[in-house]
């Protein structure tokens, strides 16, 4: 996978306009915790969405305020980890903890 890395808010904005043209997806990710590693494992290992769709990676402990933005903004509830699909700045899916499957985002596109 190629993530592309969100470690700010401008990164956070140039990705939401970017769901304009296609599709994007966030991996919200918390280095201290077990669970948020397998489930980023297990997403990269499971990946297999279209190769327009840009795959974007957040740590949120070291970037708290775009976590807090994309919160607020896409209208979800923070968790960690959580797997958002978004489409033309709108969150279409999301999924947290053991719920975490890329295949399952193939509908919201």
């Amino acid at each position: 996978m190629d993530w592309k890395t969100l470690t700010s808010l401008q990164d956070w904005e140039n990705a939401l306009e970017a769901s304009h043209g296609a599709p994007i997806v966030v991996f919200k990710h918390s280095t201290r915790c077990s669970v948020s590693r397998m489930a980023l494992k297990f997403t990269e290992r499971q990946w297999d969405l279209p190769a327009n769709v840009d795959a974007y990676f957040l740590d949120l402990l070291a970037n708290r305020k775009v976590s807090d933005a994309i919160a607020e903004q896409m209208n979800v509830t923070h968790q960690s980890p959580q797997l958002l699909c978004i489409r033309e700045a709108k969150c279409t899916y999301n999924a947290s903890h053991e719920h975490i499957d890329p295949l399952k985002v193939k509908p919201y596109l």
